[in-house]
């Protein structure tokens, strides 16, 4: 890979490192004059950048504004939900019906609990790598890579919008959640895929229309 396709991709990499760790605000417009000047780089490369972001689902192209940290919305929420609904429940159903092994899937719960041994308050980025990774097992069970390559579209859109339930969680409690879902996944049947619906709508989005609901409310009563 040459350096003219390299600094991109480097940029993306250090802005999407910052987005999934929380560090810019719904709203937050990234400016190319201001971002070419920090990585001293050519507009062009910038917003190829950025480009490379929106793809990923982790900025919004906002005409007239550029690049933006898009909001948090009812409607962005069950979007992104639904998918993931629709894909790990599909996969999950195919992979239960080949008799797959969900070892691979322990196996990420118990980095994810020893992620929570070292240390309750890990690093946030951190702690959703380690969750996403479960979830991606899941997936990956069904051994249909299509199914995997469409998981790892909206991997880091599902990371980015639970920064907005980051006080909501620690290590201790996301492990206990998990392992009690690998325990009922390996139930099979009807008992697993009950689970996972109940992981993803009471534990994923539930937190998230919550977190909405509580900053419209702000809104309403204090005007932020």
């Amino acid at each position: 890979m040459n350096d003219a396709m390299a600094a991109p991709q480097r940029i993306a990499a250090a802005l999407r490192g910052e987005l999934l760790d929380g560090a810019h605000p719904v709203g937050t417009r990234f400016r190319e004059e201001d971002l070419a000047a920090r990585f001293d780089v050519g507009r062009h490369t910038v917003r190829s950048a950025l480009r490379l972001l929106v793809e990923r689902g982790l900025v919004a192209h906002e005409r007239h504004r550029g690049a933006v940290v898009a909001p948090l919305s009812k409607a962005r929420i069950d979007e992104i939900f639904d998918y993931r609904k629709v894909l790990e429940l599909g996969a999950l159903r195919m992979a239960l019906a080949a008799g797959a092994d969900l070892a691979p899937v322990l196996a990420e719960v118990e980095r994810l609990e020893a992620l929570a041994e070292r240390s309750p308050r890990p690093s946030w980025r951190e702690l959703t790598n380690a969750h996403s990774a479960v979830h991606r097992a899941i997936v990956a069970a069904a051994g249909n890579r299509h199914l995997l390559d469409s998981y790892r579209r909206c991997e880091d859109e599902v990371r980015l919008l639970l920064t907005f339930v980051r006080p909501d969680f620690d290590a201790t409690s996301l492990a206990a959640v998990h392992r009690e879902l690998v325990d009922r996944l390996r139930q099979g049947g009807d008992a697993a895929t009950d689970a996972l619906t109940r992981d993803i709508d009471d534990l994923g989005r539930a937190a998230l229309l919550g977190a909405l609901n509580r900053a419209e409310e702000s809104v309403r009563l204090f005007g932020h």
